[in-house]
């Protein structure tokens, strides 16, 4: 395929911008997009065509999830299966921000989605570019890092236009993104644990949730 790329300026993203990407995705395409730690891959995580071209672009292995990105607490709820006390407690705090949640999935997500785990990692972003994206659509979005698994994570559109040239169909180019990744928690046992830590410290977590 032809990769398209278009400049946007992430903390004023210009709406002729953010339909293009929106009609690409509505039609099952793959667009990489700044967010506020890295570039990030997006699709319509309803799309079992376009879940799968995100897995080649990346050379994913399909066991593995793909996190999604919310636009509120109230869009992530309906990809729950069961909505913990934890969950309302560390999205009330953190979101938006770079903490990524980890909780059962709802029948609504496709099992490919959870890497047939039937688990779902879901962030609220802070970042204008995603926010825009999720409101023009309406919906969740696959949000995965924009470069080959296993690789170093992209800081720009340059760089992920070289790596996903023809792999992807569109790349919005925001510049330079720096940042710390998001730190994962998983609240899908008796005892909360995370995955891994980043921007947000697990003493942060521990705060929070040192009442349940």
């Amino acid at each position: 395929m032809a990769t398209d790329l278009i400049e946007i300026d992430c903390e004023a993203p210009g709406m002729r911008a953010i339909e293009r990407a929106a009609a690409v995705i509505r039609r099952g395409g793959v667009v990489a997009i700044p967010t506020d730690a890295l570039y990030a891959l997006v699709c319509d995580p309803l799309n079992l065509h376009a879940v799968g071209n995100i897995f080649i672009a990346k050379g994913r292995s399909a066991e593995r999830a793909l996190p999604l990105l919310v636009s509120d607490v109230i869009m992530a709820e309906e990809l729950v299966k069961e909505v913990s006390t934890r969950f309302y407690m560390l999205a009330r705090h953190f979101w938006p921000g770079p903490l990524t949640i980890i909780v059962p999935a709802s029948s609504k997500v496709p099992l490919k989605v959870t890497g047939n785990t039937g688990r779902l990692a879901i962030r609220q972003a802070q970042c204008k570019v995603a926010t825009a994206l999720l409101e023009r659509l309406n919906q969740p979005l696959v949000a995965t890092s924009a470069n080959f698994s296993g690789q170093p994570t992209l800081a720009s559109g340059i760089e992920v236009f070289g790596t996903m040239d023809g792999r992807v169909d569109l790349i919005l180019d925001g510049g330079l993104v720096t940042g710390l990744g998001a730190t994962t928690v998983d609240v899908t046992e008796p005892y909360w644990r995370v995955i891994k830590e980043g921007a947000i410290p697990e003493k942060d977590i521990a705060e929070v949730l040192k009442e349940t």
